[in-house]
């Protein structure tokens, strides 16, 4: 078209030269554009309904065209000179500003957009261009919901696009007025060094050709222009509030469209850009950090004050890219404004991952100063328990979708402290993690639970720092270990149950049966399956016959445990891989001064709750014993041996999950002698868990729905015990899974 065009100027005024040809017909579209001004009356016409849009089609295509006729690549022709000139631009975008004839604003914008995508001569660097690209983004994005959203954000898009192919150009784009004021100032050229093509205030054009001819009417088309146009841009170029490129994109990224979307990747296209000075300059120079982590706490701020923690598990998974909530899932109050932070903060943890390094670092930065300890912080230490349940019911949500390895690093230090040393029981752990600590164990089990479920959550992400913090800090040297003492034969040695308070003389003639002892297993080597199958034996004979139901339901036994446990102890050893762990436990050193063990405050409230096992609720003996399975699955030798291996010598005053089994079992022993028809009472508790049965109310059901939940742990254990033997080495691949039971 752009030919067919060139040709039929030329045909038009049987010229020998073509550019003077273009050149007037590009005059002339303009000199049509502002002649509108002079002989319109009517202010209610739109834009797209007078030949203005068509004008400005001409004068791109001449500008285009009279580029692909340049002999000499880079050189500006005299029609680009002209506009560059005579600031068309800038007169166009106060224009659009004056919103006059309506939908002008619209036709800027596409004009704007057209022009730097097709003409490939660099013109952002000029001030004629500059100047005007700022004005027009401090047009845009000032309300979601903008009938110009759509070329709003094709106008952003073409700005990105030719940041990423000159990164240069992003310093230049967003100092904004800034650098408009220094070059005045300083009296620099309004183009860089790079561009040195010069644009005189003389009406000649580029190679000498005549000077071109005073067009009738011009100057009353200027002042008919400047009838239309707001007040000039004093207020634009010297005012304080902050407007350029980002703050018009993250403008966009809240439209209630698909406009939102776009906005967002053209975002992540400025901050994944390789170069470091581009990457130093936003962090820097630029509220690109801040800004985002502004609309994250607004977002947060926007929802209810408490939201169930069921209904924020439904929503759970959304993506940036998907933000809005399902249509299937049932609706409650504040579901949007829930989709909406819960997408906004994928966003962020994405943008962290495809970022630059600089700007990854420090977007997590911001993140953890602004949102999680300035915002959040204060809602999980809040006393109402509303508040307490909400926070941290997002909270495991958002630790859920989050990806990125630097906003991780945050989000530990954030919940967990930096502190690496061991614990002891009287020290001040870091503020958030004591609380946290303390809500496992609070009065209500619903914030309990909740909080346990952050835990376990906690223990499924790749930092290292997580089970060191927790448990590791504390195993380091096998302090549990008794020091001097002779490896046990069996784990009755172990734990000296004749000297248990709960293992009298009584409670042994109750009919209790200690498992058969099994044979030697040493404490720090196994001897392949003869050992596995001890240790397994252990765990699935520890509750006694007349206290299991599951073989009269014949429901899936211990093999679906071992295969449930083998996947997950191959994510999990998966994960670890790059960790280094040693394969078996460091020996003890008789020349280190013993110091007394203490299992930290993470596995003291773990330990606890599980010794009432038979005085809690179901689903929060479920939630205690799903974070101990957890744990016990890392392949990491101290936490096995000190979990996992009935046969240690514990230590004076300590105590490992073995024992604290062991005395919930003598406990279990004691009470059943008080519930009649238990047996029978069992098995209705398991068919009513199971929904084989209605669900009535029983006298003792707290207790035998811990009894089932025991049974069941035990299993599991047993389970994680058998795939975890002999010790695999983490840096590598898993054996096959076994089959069948021992």
């Amino acid at each position: 078209m752009l030919s067919r065009l060139g040709a039929l100027l030329q045909e038009a005024v049987g010229a020998r030269e073509p550019s003077i040809d273009l050149l007037q017909a590009f005059v002339e579209h303009w000199k049509g554009i502002t002649h509108y001004y002079i002989e319109s009356t009517d202010e209610s016409t739109p834009a797209k309904k007078t030949d203005i849009p068509w004008r400005l089609k001409q004068m791109l295509d001449i500008l285009v065209y009279e580029e692909q006729q340049q002999a000499a690549a880079g050189e500006a022709g005299p029609c680009l000179e002209y506009l560059l000139q005579h600031k068309i631009l800038e007169t166009l975008c106060t224009l659009g500003k004056a919103e006059y004839p309506p939908g002008m604003r619209q036709q800027v914008f596409q004009f704007f957009s057209k022009v730097l995508a097709q003409v490939q001569h660099p013109l952002l660097h000029y001030l004629s261009v500059h100047r005007p690209v700022q004005k027009l983004l401090r047009l845009g994005g000032t309300a979601s919901g903008s009938v110009t959203e759509k070329e709003e954000v094709q106008f952003t898009t073409v700005l990105c696009s030719k940041i990423q192919q000159d990164p240069e150009l992003l310093a230049y784009i967003l100092e904004g007025k800034k650098i408009v004021g220094r070059k005045k100032a300083c009296g620099e050229p309004t183009a860089l060094p790079k561009d040195t093509t010069s644009h005189g205030d003389k009406d000649c054009s580029h190679d000498g050709a005549p000077a071109r001819p005073q067009l009738d009417g011009e100057s009353c088309g200027a002042q008919a222009l400047n009838s239309h146009m707001p007040a000039e841009t004093e207020e634009l170029d010297g005012g304080t509030t902050e407007s350029n490129l980002i703050t018009s994109l993250l403008g966009l990224c809240q439209s209630k469209s698909r406009v939102a979307l776009k906005a967002q990747e053209n975002l992540l296209l400025l901050v994944s850009m390789a170069s470091p000075a581009a990457a130093t300059y936003l962090v820097q120079s630029s509220a690109c950090c801040p800004a985002i982590v502004r609309h994250l706490c607004q977002l947060y701020r926007s929802m209810p004050v408490f939201l169930d923690p069921a209904d924020i598990a439904t929503l759970e998974g959304i993506s940036w890219r998907l933000p809005s909530a399902p249509s299937d899932e049932a609706s409650f109050p504040g579901k949007e404004a829930l989709a909406a932070f819960l997408g906004w903060f994928d966003y962020c943890d994405h943008l962290i991952t495809e970022a630059h390094t600089v700007v990854a670092d420090a977007l997590a930065k911001a993140v953890a100063e602004n949102f999680f300890v300035e915002t959040l912080q204060p809602q999980l230490l809040h006393v109402s328990e509303q508040s307490i349940l909400t926070s941290t019911a997002l909270l495991t949500a958002m630790l859920r979708q989050l990806r990125s390895p630097a906003l991780l690093r945050e989000a530990v230090a954030f919940l967990l402290g930096t502190d690496r040393q061991p614990e002891a029981p009287g020290d001040n752990p870091h503020t958030l993690y004591a609380h946290l600590i303390g809500h496992c164990d609070h009065l209500s089990d619903e914030i309990s639970i909740t909080t346990l479920r952050l835990f376990e959550e906690l223990l499924q992400k790749p930092h290292e720092g997580i089970i060191h913090s927790l448990v590791l800090r504390n195993l380091e040297g096998r302090p549990y270990v008794a020091w001097g003492s002779p490896e046990p034969e069996s784990y009755e040695d172990t734990l000296d149950l004749e000297e248990d308070p709960y293992f009298t003389d009584s409670f042994l003639d109750s009919g209790f049966q200690t498992p058969a002892k099994p044979r030697l297993a040493p404490a720090t080597s196994y001897d392949g399956k003869t050992a596995v199958t001890e240790i397994v034996n252990s765990f699935l004979c520890l509750v006694p016959e007349e206290a299991k139901t599951s073989a009269f339901l014949e429901e899936t036994g211990y093999d679906t445990y071992v295969h449930d446990a083998y996947g997950l102890f191959q994510e999990c050893s998966s994960r670890v891989a790059s960790w280094g762990w040693p394969l078996t436990p460091t020996p003890l050193d008789p020349h280190e001064p013993e110091r007394p063990f203490f299992e930290g405050h993470f596995l003291r409230v773990l330990f606890d709750r599980m010794s009432r096992i038979l005085d809690q609720p179901y689903s929060l003996n479920l939630q205690v014993t799903s974070v101990l399975s957890r744990l016990a699955l890392f392949p990491h030798p101290h936490i096995h041996e000190y979990l996992l291996d009935p046969y240690i010598s514990l230590a004076p005053g300590c105590r490992s999950l073995f024992s604290v089994l062991v005395r919930v079992i003598g406990d279990l022993m004691q009470r059943i002698q008080r519930v009649p028809q238990f047996p029978g009472k069992l098995l209705l508790v398991r068919k009513q868990l199971t929904g084989q049965a209605p669900g009535e109310q029983l006298d003792h059901q707290t207790l035998l729905q811990g009894v089932v939940v025991l049974e069941e742990f035990c299993k599991e254990l047993a389970a994680i015990a058998f795939v975890k033997f002999p010790p695999h080495d983490p840096r590598q691949n898993v054996s096959p899974a076994p089959e069948g039971q021992v």
